[in-house]
C-alpha cells in the first residue's frame, strides 16, 4: 500500500463561548476552530478527510510574555508548516508510517524555532486525525476496526521496544466502548450554586450553569476539579464543591484533580496534598479521588529529582502527566519516574494516545499495580472533533471522560441550523434538541450514549464541506476578539 497527501486545505470559524474557562493560570474567552480539509491517495485512489481543532494556544503554550495574538500566530505557523511537510513527504507503506514520518519531519523543523514540543505536536496530530478520517472514509472502517485489524499499520515497538512484536489487541479491550460517564469539569471562576450568580452574569439560556445544576439535571456523578495550587483557597473551594456532591441524590460519585503545571516543585505538590489529605473537612473530595493530573510544571514534571519523590511516597495519589506527554515516549519516562500514567487527548497525537494505553496496561498486567490511561478534553465540540475523540476514547474502552465544551458553550446553536440538524439526524444518540431548538449533548443519568460515532467511520456519519467556512488566508486573528 502507499498512502500520500496530494492536497491540504484549512479554513477557520469563530464559534463563541458562552462563559469564560478558567484552568491554571489561562482565562480562555474565545472559540475559534480551524478545519483541514485533506485529500489523499491510497494506492492512486483519492479519498478526503476532514480534522477541527480549537484555536485555543494557551494550554500549549503558557507564556505570560505572549500576547494572545502572538499565541495564536504561533499555533498557525505550526498548523501550516504541518500541512506543508504532509504534502512534501514521499508515499509511506501504511498510515502510521505516514503519520511517524510527518512527527519527524515536524520535530527537525521545529528544532530551528522556540516552538514547544507539545505546540508543534499539535499540527501534526491535526494532520494525523485529517489523514485517519479519509482512510477510514475510504476503506468504509471505523477506527476501533482499522485497530484491531492492523488496517493503519500501527507498529507499537517503533515508540516503546518493551512492545516490540506485540498486538494491540492484546492490550485493548475486546469491545470498544458505546456510551461513557460524563466527567464534568469544575473550572476556578465556575459557579457551584445557582445563588452564588448575580443577575448581570446569570446566562439564562436554557442550559445549566451552576455546579448544582448540573448534579441535579443531569445526573453527573464524575467531576474533574481544577486546583490553583494556593493551599487556603483550594482548600474552601474543595469543601464548598464537597458540599454539592454530598447533597447530590446518586450513592457515590467519583472526582479527579487536575493542576495544569501550578504547584512549583513536587516536594510543595506533596506538602499540600499531605495537609488536604488531613483535613476531615475536604474529606467529601479528596476521599473520593481517583487520581491526580499534571501538577507540575513541564520542566519539573519528569526529572530524576521528581521521580526520587514520586517512587519514594508510599501514600501517594494516583498521578499523571497531561502537558508534559509532549513527546512519543513521554508516557514511559513518566511511569519510570513514578506517575500512574498519562492521559489521552487527540491533540496530543491519536496513535500515540493508542500505544500509550496499551504500554500502561501492559504494565498494569505484569506490576499489579495502581496504573491509569485517563480520557481528558480539550473542549472538544461539534461537529468534528468530539466525534473523532469519542472515537478514540471508545476504542481505548475508557468508562469515564471529561467533558467540557457542552459546557462552555451553548450546545450546537453557534453552528449554522442545517448543520445542527445533520448531527441530529445522524448521531441522535449523542446529540438531542433542546427545548429551544438547537442542537445539544444529550447527557441522562450522568452519561452519554455514542453507539452512532463508534459504528461510523472514524466516528462520523455525514458528509461536512469545510469550504462553507473561511479560508485561513482570508481570516483574521483579531477578529476573535471583536
Amino acid at each position: 500500500m502507499k498512502v500520500e497527501v496530494v492536497r491540504a486545505d484549512q479554513y477557520v470559524r469563530n464559534n463563541d463561548t458562552r462563559m469564560p474557562f478558567h484552568f491554571g493560570n489561562v482565562v480562555a474567552t474565545e472559540g475559534a476552530h480551524h478545519f483541514l480539509d485533506l485529500e489523499i491517495a491510497v494506492d492512486g485512489e483519492r479519498a478526503t478527510g476532514v480534522s477541527m481543532v480549537g484555536i485555543a494556544p494557551m494550554w500549549f503554550l503558557k507564556d505570560p510574555d505572549l500576547s494572545l495574538i502572538e499565541q495564536n500566530e504561533r499555533l498557525l505557523e505550526v498548523f501550516t508548516a504541518a500541512c506543508d511537510h504532509a504534502r512534501d513527504l514521499e508515499p509511506a507503506p501504511t498510515v502510521f508510517d505516514f503519520w511517524y514520518d510527518l512527527y519527524e519531519r515536524q520535530r527537525q523543523w521545529a528544532a530551528d524555532t522556540e516552538h514547544p514540543p507539545l505546540l508543534w505536536g499539535y499540527g501534526v496530530s491535526m494532520v494525523e486525525q485529517a489523514l485517519v478520517d479519509a482512510f477510514c472514509r475510504h476503506r468504509q472502517l471505523t477506527f476501533a476496526d482499522g485497530i484491531r485489524s492492523g488496517a493503519f499499520g500501527v507498529d507499537p515497538g517503533r515508540i516503546y521496544p518493551e512492545l516490540e512484536g506485540e498486538s494491540l489487541t492484546t492490550y485493548l479491550p475486546e469491545n470498544p466502548a458505546r456510551e461513557a460517564a460524563v466527567r464534568h469539569t469544575v473550572g476556578l471562576a465556575d459557579p457551584l450554586r445557582q445563588d452564588e450568580i448575580d443577575a448581570t452574569n446569570r446566562l439564562e439560556d436554557g442550559l445549566p450553569q451552576a455546579l448544582e445544576e448540573y448534579v441535579e439535571r443531569d445526573g453527573i456523578t464524575h467531576f474533574k476539579i481544577k486546583l490553583s495550587a494556593d493551599a487556603e483557597r483550594d482548600a474552601d473551594r474543595l469543601v464548598r464543591i464537597g458540599a454539592v456532591l454530598e447533597e447530590g441524590t446518586h450513592d457515590t460519585y467519583l472526582c479527579t484533580l487536575d493542576a495544569n503545571e501550578q504547584y512549583e516543585s513536587v516536594r510543595v505538590f506533596k506538602e499540600q496534598w499531605e495537609r488536604h489529605a488531613d483535613d476531615p473537612t475536604l474529606a467529601a473530595v479528596v476521599d473520593h479521588v481517583a487520581y491526580v493530573e499534571q501538577p507540575l510544571p513541564r520542566e519539573q514534571a519528569l526529572t530524576d529529582e521528581t521521580g526520587e519523590v514520586l517512587s519514594e511516597w508510599s501514600d501517594s495519589p494516583p498521578i499523571i502527566i497531561d502537558e508534559s506527554d509532549d513527546r512519543l515516549d513521554s508516557a514511559g519516562r513518566a511511569l519510570e519516574c513514578g506517575y500512574a500514567g498519562t492521559s489521552h487527548k487527540n491533540c496530543k497525537g491519536v496513535f500515540k494516545g493508542v500505544v500509550n494505553a496499551c504500554l500502561i496496561e501492559k504494565c498494569r498486567r505484569e506490576t499489579d499495580g495502581d496504573y491509569v490511561m485517563s480520557g481528558e478534553d480539550l473542549t472538544t465540540i461539534g461537529p468534528i472533533e468530539l466525534l473523532h475523540d469519542l472515537a478514540v476514547m471508545g476504542t481505548l474502552g475508557l468508562d469515564h471522560i471529561e467533558r467540557n465544551g457542552h459546557h462552555y458553550y451553548h450546545g450546537l446553536s453557534f453552528l449554522p441550523e442545517d448543520l445542527q440538524e445533520t448531527l441530529l439526524e445522524a448521531h441522535g444518540d449523542l446529540y438531542e434538541r433542546h427545548e429551544d431548538g438547537f442542537a445539544a449533548l444529550d447527557v441522562a443519568d450522568g452519561r452519554m450514549q455514542f453507539g452512532s460515532v463508534t459504528d461510523a467511520p472514524f466516528g462520523r456519519r455525514f458528509e461536512l464541506d469545510p469550504t462553507r467556512f473561511t479560508p485561513l488566508e482570508a481570516w483574521k486573528i483579531e477578529s476573535m476578539y471583536e
